[in-house]
């Protein structure tokens, strides 16, 4: 059991597993923190009326949480990875605890963005502040008028009241922003502690050396430069090829005829080589030897995802 749980929670590695995501993640918060000041200097208007304040309020946090956070699904090539894996093997070579972490992994690369607004968003107050200020109990403020209500208490984020009341409006208001800003902050600490147990936990279950590691994530990150770089000169080639064929000759520039001329190109793979080489990936050993992706092991000729009496397969996701 021990080691079955050992195995699943190095799919936790996915978070941090080379300084490109860390960049990457740093990148996509600087743009989310940005695209909040000008949605809250832009777009954000409070209506300043009971019922409507709180859900206005919720939604202008939530509503872009949400869709910042369905795009880093979608830009996520691992959720394309996971789609691949289960409509072209199925998940029969995941355990339970293992697709539920891979999913884990997915979403929390995604959570980046939608985080990172919600933090902002807080720690500004605005959107708190409309949220909840018709819910201020006049109790709580010392002589307060009793004729007012909600009504009027809804007014506060617009400044909108009397002028009897303008004390309690400041009151009120520091009072809102205090606890929208201490969410803020909580849920940064939050945050934090969760990247502190993720990454402590990343190297203690790592079946890898620091510097192995460190290597396979500069084979994956040059063989994926490399590969997306050869299928743009072999499908430019492939398609001059055949412009040629259709129209009898084809209009090159001089870099395109030289790559004409220099790698000549006979066909196109088959299906099932594309197949081999999509997916998900998980760190596999075969007769000792490492295999650090699906393409090193198609090129291998290492047939099968599950463990061999030749291969060992240990339970660590590439990115």
């Amino acid at each position: 059991m021990a080691a079955l749980i050992a195995e699943n929670f190095r799919f936790l590695s996915l978070f941090f597993k080379s300084k490109d995501v860390m960049i990457f993640n740093g990148l996509v918060a600087l743009g989310t923190v940005g695209s909040e000041e000008l949605f809250s200097v832009v777009a954000f208007h409070c209506p300043c009326s009971p019922a409507r304040n709180y859900i206005y309020g919720l939604a202008a946090i939530g509503i872009p949480a949400l869709a910042l956070f369905l795009i880093g699904v979608i830009w996520n090539n691992h959720t394309w990875n996971l789609v691949a894996e289960c409509h072209k093997r199925g998940t029969k070579n995941f355990s339970a605890a293992a697709t539920f972490l891979l999913f884990g992994s997915i979403m929390g690369r995604a959570c980046v963005a939608p985080i990172t607004w919600s933090v902002i968003s807080l720690l500004r107050g605005e959107a708190y502040i409309c949220a909840l200020s018709e819910f201020v109990k006049p109790s709580s403020s010392d002589k307060f008028p009793a004729e007012y209500g909600a009504e009027v208490l809804a007014k506060i984020p617009c400044r909108d009241v009397p002028a009897n009341l303008t004390k309690f409006r400041d009151e009120v208001t520091r009072r809102l922003r205090y606890e929208s800003q201490l969410f803020g902050w909580l849920l940064i600490g939050i945050v934090a502690v969760l990247i502190f147990l993720t990454k402590c936990l990343k190297h203690c279950c790592s079946p890898l050396s620091y510097r192995q590691e460190a290597y396979w994530a500069q084979y994956r990150s040059n063989e994926d430069k490399l590969f997306r770089r050869t299928a743009e000169v072999h499908s430019r080639i492939l398609a001059a090829k055949n412009v040629k064929q259709f129209f009898g000759f084809v209009a090159l520039d001089k870099e395109e005829k030289e790559l004409v001329q220099e790698f000549p190109v006979e066909g196109v793979q088959p299906s099932p080589q594309w197949n081999a080489i999509t997916g998900v990936y998980i760190y596999r050993e075969n007769k000792g030897f490492p295999l650090y992706s699906r393409l090193h092991k198609w090129a291998k000729g290492v047939e099968g995802n599950g463990p061999t009496p030749e291969g060992h397969e240990l339970l660590f996701l590439a990115s």
